[in-house]
């Protein structure tokens, strides 16, 4: 059961059709294949990598920028989903990290080898906010695109207190390879947006 992949080509292509909508400007298809491809990278440290990888395709699954609980939605859809095609701790490992997307939190896991990929997980989830500035502008513009219902004013106080909750973090990565290769970076990006939104 561990060496069946979770996600299959049907599922693979039922996800791709969500992650397409039109009111994706962020949360699309191309952020997933960037997540792919960071656990492909890291695949080394991951313990269960098909279980970080089915995290990886639901956890922006549902996705409605006027909506609170769009994670605990994409959770319960891989629950349903893969229901039957692993064993329920696994399944509940899955649902665990696509809930903590929510906060980017480390989610309390009774298992050490699990905390481990929810880390890595997040840190994947987040590494735009580390990228090059070109590519974290890019960002910062395709999100706002995805809140384009909100006013000016309100999307500037949201989003500001949204990065000064992560700039306020001792460390915005959960893992030692993310702080290395990320954190400064990500820590200018921020502060630099900030700014922007500030002034």
């Amino acid at each position: 059961m561990e060496n069946e992949p979770l996600i299959d080509e049907a599922l693979k292509s039922e996800l791709s059709a969500l992650y397409r909508a039109e009111d994706r400007h962020y949360h699309s298809l191309a952020h997933i294949e960037t997540m792919l491809a960071l656990a492909e990278e890291y695949r080394r440290l991951l313990h269960d990598p098909s279980a970080v990888e089915a995290a990886i395709w639901f956890h922006d699954a549902v996705y409605d920028s006027r909506a609170k609980d769009n994670e605990a939605k994409s959770a319960a859809l891989a629950e349903q989903k893969l229901s039957g095609r692993t064993t329920p701790e696994r399944l509940a490992h899955i649902a665990v990290m696509i809930n903590a997307t929510a906060t980017h939190q480390l989610p309390p896991l009774d298992d050490e080898k699990a905390t481990s990929d929810a880390a890595l997980f997040l840190d994947m989830d987040l590494a735009i906010l580390g990228a090059e500035p070109d590519a974290f502008d890019a960002y910062e513009k395709a999100v706002r695109r995805e809140y384009g219902w909100v006013e000016e004013p309100m999307w500037r106080t949201g989003r500001a207190a949204v990065l000064r909750s992560f700039l306020a973090r001792p460390h915005i990565y959960h893992t030692t390879e993310f702080r290395q290769r990320l954190e400064p970076r990500a820590r200018q990006n921020l502060e630099r947006s900030l700014a922007a939104l500030e002034g």
